[in-house]
């Protein structure tokens, strides 16, 4: 049993004061691996105390001497990769092989995506060329509170901490309770980075305890938030009466409008998305549209991806998915695969139950239905497990309207070989992000949604702007 029941704050390694321990639990094996500490308030009061000394030195550094930080951070991360991916696959289920892949190399990528928008980035500038006596200033909004899920827990931790580093900002990051090691990984990491002490502060707990204290702390100056939509509105509750900003990416169920002139293997890309992760991703193609003369070889096609999948323990190399993370969501999917089948959705893949010879670990069977309509639960509500849901449209008309019938807008998706529909399609969705035809958004492409998939955005130029404050200044004199 790992102890990891320490808290980083202040550039040190320290214990609770009134916390309570909890453990981590393998996915695959249903048993206890670490045990953290889920902190106190008191525990919340010393990180961000610890953030509000330090930042008025931070906020004072040089563009170039964040510059220089963040390249050793991504230099020490680098040479850390390999402990970060056996965090994440014994924390929350990751196969080995995608967690040493996308899942620690994407924290890569936003850190140098940091480093490049960084360089590039004028914190003052002239107003217009009109007006050369305005100057607009971008100053560090403060002391900030990262509240990360578990889902894909470097993605989120680099996106928000590479992005305070960058502005100026101090912080303190509570990852998810489910993928707390990885995290404090990322903490070590950051100390041998040589992070100036109380800039950089971790406090594990739940979020009805650190998560509120830090929400609502009145010297807490702005929130980045991951996760569910029900917390995210918990959190902007919370965070009013101090009248902080609150940035949030939440929920999704994105629409994958599949026209019968798509590519030929536009089908079993969507469901090979949406099962990447064993479907824990807030923007997987959950909902497959498909023109109705393409339907019946689309459904076929997408039951010939789930039953092609291999569902196994996160520990073995190969390619393959593994569990869901903890018993909770466990039951929540098998509770909606239940729902769809009683609601009349064809069950043409998958089902309730564990896959063959897994009689433990929280494994469901990739899921596809077919014939659903878009009334039905399975069709409206975030399932954040390996269900694909397809449904036919007769017209791009009803594509469009159906894909935004739905409380979300995080990403949809679009296949089809026409570039005027494409685009057209593209401008219609109401959603923070479209990609089409199995093009990726680049690195630097702002990630967030609209609706109830939250506010703000992380990535590149906006995500550095979600963590500076904007200051207009009439009568500046030219500098010489």
């Amino acid at each position: 049993m790992k102890d990891a029941r320490s808290f980083y704050i202040d550039g040190a390694w320290v214990s609770t004061n009134g916390g309570t321990d909890a453990p981590v639990i393998n996915p695959s094996t249903e048993e206890a691996f670490a045990t953290i500490t889920l902190g106190s308030a008191a525990d919340a009061d010393a990180a961000v105390a610890a953030a509000k000394a330090a930042f008025p030195a931070w906020s004072a550094t040089t563009k170039a001497e964040r510059l220089a930080l963040l390249r050793r951070v991504h230099e020490v991360y680098l040479s850390r990769s390999a402990d970060i991916a056996a965090a994440m696959s014994e924390e929350m289920g990751a196969p080995i092989d995608f967690a040493n892949g996308i899942q620690t190399g994407i924290g890569a990528v936003h850190i140098d995506e940091y480093i490049e928008t960084l360089e590039a980035f004028e914190f003052e500038r002239p107003l217009n060329d009109a007006a050369p006596n305005d100057r607009i200033i971008y100053e560090p909004i403060g002391v900030c509170a990262l509240i990360t899920p578990w889902n894909w827990p470097l993605n989120q931790v680099t996106l928000k901490v590479g992005a305070a580093l960058a502005a100026g900002c101090t912080m303190v990051l509570k990852p998810s309770e489910e993928s707390p090691m990885s995290s404090m990984v990322f903490a070590e990491i950051l100390h041998e980075a040589g992070v100036p002490a109380g800039v950089f502060n971790l406090v594990n707990g739940d979020g009805l305890g650190v998560g509120t204290q830090l929400s609502g702390h009145p010297d807490v100056d702005f929130v980045s938030f991951t996760g569910s939509t029900r917390a995210g509105t918990a959190i902007t509750k919370n965070a009013a009466d101090s009248v902080k900003r609150v940035s949030l990416e939440l929920g999704g169920k994105g629409a994958n409008i599949v026209f019968a002139d798509a590519d030929k293997d536009a089908v079993r890309r969507g469901a090979l998305h949406c099962f990447n992760n064993t479907g824990q991703s807030c923007n997987a193609p959950t909902r497959m549209l498909v023109e109705r003369a393409r339907y019946d070889e689309a459904v076929a096609e997408a039951i010939a991806v789930a039953e092609g999948q291999t569902v196994d323990v996160a520990g073995k190399p190969g390619d393959h998915i593994g569990p869901l993370v903890n018993k909770t969501q466990f039951d929540k999917v098998q509770a909606m695969i239940d729902t769809g089948i009683k609601e009349g959705a064809r069950l043409a893949a998958g089902g309730i139950g564990r896959p063959q010879d897994l009689n433990r670990g929280y494994f469901v069977r990739p899921t596809v239905f077919a014939d659903v309509t878009n009334d039905m639960q399975v069709m409206q509500q975030e399932i954040f497990g390996p269900v694909l849901c397809i449904m036919p449209f007769d017209s791009e008309e009803d594509a469009i309207e159906i894909a935004n019938d739905t409380p979300y807008g995080l990403t949809n998706y679009v296949q089809t070989t026409d570039p005027v529909r494409a685009n057209r399609v593209a401008r219609a969705l109401k959603s923070g992000m479209v990609e089409m035809n199995g093009n990726f958004r680049s690195k630097g492409a702002p990630f967030g949604g609209f609706k109830q998939s939250g506010t703000g955005r992380e990535g590149g130029s906006w995500g550095l702007e979600e963590f500076l404050e904007v200051k207009a200044v009439g009568g500046w004199f030219p500098e010489t």
